[in-house]
């Protein structure tokens, strides 16, 4: 544990996120309810990460997908106290965030407002009974795949959530695209394969997101999940914004 925590002790998380191009980020969640932010993690501070699946002191669950129908492959929900870099990230990006997540929720005629600090969020969760933690980490073999979901965990949801790749895509595995669809009013969905490489985070919307159309804003329906894994292992952070019953 000690070497795991001496790879995150240097990490300056909050201005690391700030330093991403906002307004492009922003643009692109816009325009398809997706955007990417290339090199979050360094691959010393992704190799830790998936170091901590192992330790099951820092987990409050785990989950074997086929038990449940949610494809193949496992994963494991953090319990609180998070760690530290999981903490910096939930917070520091809920700041860029929540500015979206209001404006999406206004455009889609959504009354729910959320406040500028994560913290008054969760606190916001854990008084409807939302108290457990939801930042996991995901863990992939050959032939496991996620199938198409959304995390929805309670009556508090924030709109919005990240994925960080912490395996080296073409090296450590192949196959396993992130995928997200569309579904449009009174029109076919649309699939879209995310490319990401290793250390690079993906926000996107969890349930809904605000499409402009001829007549004002009108709701888009979005799932994601992962392709099938043709070989090796593939590791991933996800970041979730509300906690859950």
């Amino acid at each position: 544990m000690a070497q795991t925590a001496s790879a995150f002790a240097a990490i300056d998380i909050p201005a690391r996120v700030r330093a991403h191009d906002w307004r492009t980020v922003e643009q692109q969640l816009d325009g398809s309810g997706c955007a990417v932010l290339p090199a979050l993690l360094t691959a010393d501070e992704t190799d830790a990460l998936v170091r901590l699946y192992d330790d099951d002191r820092l987990f409050r669950s785990r989950v074997v997908m086929a038990k449940h129908g949610f494809g193949r492959g496992e994963y494991k929900y953090f319990k609180y106290p998070l760690p530290e870099i999981v903490t910096g990230l939930r917070t520091a990006m809920y700041a860029c965030l929540v500015a979206t997540a209001n404006r999406w929720n206004e455009a889609m005629r959504i009354e729910v407002r959320y406040p500028d600090c994560h913290g008054e969020f969760i606190a916001r969760c854990h008084d409807a009974g939302q108290t457990r933690p939801t930042p996991l980490l995901l863990r992939y073999a050959e032939g496991d795949f996620n199938a198409l979901h959304q995390d929805v965990y309670g009556e508090h949801v924030f709109p919005l959530q990240m994925m960080i790749l912490l395996s080296d895509p073409g090296r450590e595995f192949t196959g396993g695209e992130f995928v997200v669809t569309e579904q449009r009013p009174r029109m076919q969905s649309r699939v879209e394969v995310v490319p990401v490489g290793r250390g690079d985070a993906v926000v996107w919307a969890v349930r809904d997101r605000p499409a402009q159309g001829r007549r004002g804003a009108y709701r888009v329906t979005m799932r994601h999940g992962v392709s099938r894994v043709r070989s090796g292992h593939r590791h991933t952070a996800g970041v979730i914004f509300h906690d859950a019953k």
